[in-house]
């Protein structure tokens, strides 16, 4: 038979492991915001950060008291010195300051075109006086076809769009509509400026990288005096995120849920006596930069294991080479229809917990395709014959620690619990089908329909989303819940093994070879 890989084709593919994010923009010497503040953003959030600077200010948490802007041929000697020799994966962009400044920006990036370009259009002071003469604000318009995304707050979504500044959540959210329409770039419309115990923000993004073209997240607002360089921190962490191949609307996601948290526990550093900076590493240097293909590796290292351990198999061997007992497979077959009939609800309480809608409809195709699969069993390879519809020790066992996932409520464990059952089936079903075409796929081969469904490309497609969907879920996790997700991989991966040796292990059998 075909040697089992050692490295599965299905794993996603390796992004670079700790993106390198460039941030333009200017220096808060106080620490909390401009460059300072992005380039801890970006190493919390688990980039390597880079700066090149637009202007220097003499600030601290009560204002700005004076700004420098260098000549614009240093800042261009600035970019150029980094391109020339770093690879960029994403750049961050904030204050600019003037017109001149801005070409200046504009014309590196269409030099250079990095794969992700963030766009924090510092325009409006907190006390609303416009930072940006009516030049300026023309550039940094024209600014916007070569950014990702732009994070405005309500008064700068304003400017952009030449428009009063919105009173309330829903104007906000129709105009960054228009704006992503009128610029084709994503919008992150910041909620921050309005009023009520709840914040709203919300990207939206038409291109269709993101799941929705409208993702809403809503928040508890918390009563602090530390928001200083909270548009910063956002901004850098979105980039560093998006450079570390995330989508937008994941990068968001994520992003906001360890501002959230910066906010929250900024009062533990003690800085200043106005508006503080928020706690950028509240939670150390976060694992979240990691790619997919880290998290699936890591999976991956105990479903290979397995994998050795069901491809030693009896059942297995005997079912490549076709010399299986009938009363076994048929065994096997009513076990499986049985077992999905149970892994059908399993999905569907994974789409029911999914945070997107892309993954909620995922699973529950997924959910709809066991019964249909099901259904098929019975009416094809389980008609006629007498075989017993009762769950043996090793299908109860795995059920039983699914259906316990499910009741948790906990989306990520689940999914880590349900994902072996797509990738070993994906990964034993191709080696089977790959020494079946060695052999010449016979047609004489009693389990020839069998191992030929294996081939189907939609299930191994499938199989990559459930991969990429569980690795996603992983990389938003804390290290405890990441630990519980890699317990219920392993515990089903073992269950695995013992559904394919379950028909060796059953009871004693009649001469017909029928339980």
């Amino acid at each position: 038979m075909t040697r089992v890989p050692v490295a599965s084709s299905l794993l996603p593919a390796e992004a670079p492991p700790r993106p390198r994010v460039l941030s333009i923009a200017g220096s808060d010497p106080s620490g909390g915001a401009g460059i300072q503040a992005d380039l801890k953003s970006i190493a919390a959030n688990g980039g390597y950060g880079m700066a090149a600077i637009t202007a220097l200010t003499a600030q601290n948490t009560r204002g700005v008291r004076g700004v420098h802007v260098p000549p614009v041929e240093f800042l261009t000697q600035q970019l150029e010195a980094v391109s020339d020799d770093i690879t960029v994966d994403a750049v961050k962009i904030g204050m600019l300051g003037n017109t001149a400044v801005i070409d200046t920006v504009s014309s590196w990036l269409e030099r250079h075109r990095p794969p992700v370009v963030v766009l924090d259009p510092v325009m409006v002071a907190s006390s609303g006086d416009r930072l940006l003469d009516a030049a300026a604000e023309a550039a940094l318009e024209r600014l916007l076809g070569l950014a990702d995304v732009v994070t405005p707050n309500i008064p700068e979504l304003a400017v952009l769009l030449g428009e009063s500044p919105a009173s309330d959540w829903e104007s906000a959210l129709e105009q960054g509509k228009r704006l992503a329409a009128a610029h084709g770039v994503a919008v992150l419309v910041k909620g921050g400026h309005l009023e009520g115990e709840t914040a709203w923000d919300a990207l939206v993004d038409l291109s269709g990288r993101s799941v929705s073209d409208v993702t809403v997240f809503e928040g508890p607002r918390v009563a602090t005096e530390n928001t200083h360089g909270t548009g910063c921190s956002l901004s850098s962490a979105v980039a560093t995120l998006l450079g570390a191949g995330l989508d937008p609307e994941h990068a968001v996601r994520q992003a906001k849920s360890w501002l959230l948290e910066a906010i929250r526990t900024s009062s533990e550093l003690q800085v200043g006596h106005g508006h503080g900076p928020v706690n950028h590493f509240h939670h150390g240097v976060l694992a979240g930069a990691r790619s997919q293909a880290a998290y699936a590796g890591e999976l991956w290292s105990t479903a290979a294991a397995d994998l050795e351990r069901i491809h030693a198999l009896p059942f297995i061997e005997q079912l490549g080479a076709g010399s299986l007992a009938e009363a076994d497979f048929a065994y096997y077959l009513a076990q499986d229809a049985l077992y999905l009939n149970a892994y059908s609800r399993v999905l569907a309480a994974a789409s029911m917990l999914a945070p997107t809608e892309a993954e909620q409809a995922f699973w529950a195709k997924g959910a709809r395709e066991c019964l249909e699969v099901e259904a098929e069993l019975h009416r094809t390879w389980l008609v006629g014959r007498e075989v017993s519809l009762t769950q043996g020790p090793e299908t109860r066992q795995y059920v039983d620690h699914l259906l316990a996932r499910a009741a948790e409520g906990d989306y990520a464990v689940l999914v880590a619990a349900v994902l072996p059952c797509y990738w070993l089936y994906a990964e034993v079903g191709a080696t089977l089908f790959r020494a079946f075409e060695e052999a010449g796929a016979p047609d004489s081969h009693p389990y020839a329909v069998w191992l030929r469904s294996y081939s189907d490309p939609a299930f191994a497609e499938s199989t990559r989303q459930a991969i990429a969907w569980t690795a996603q879920a992983a990389r938003q996790a804390d290290p405890a819940r990441w630990a519980r997700m890699q317990e219920a991989f392993a515990v089903s991966s073992g269950f695995e093994v013992d559904f394919f040796d379950a028909p060796r292990r059953r009871g004693p059998r009649s001469a017909s070879g029928i339980r």
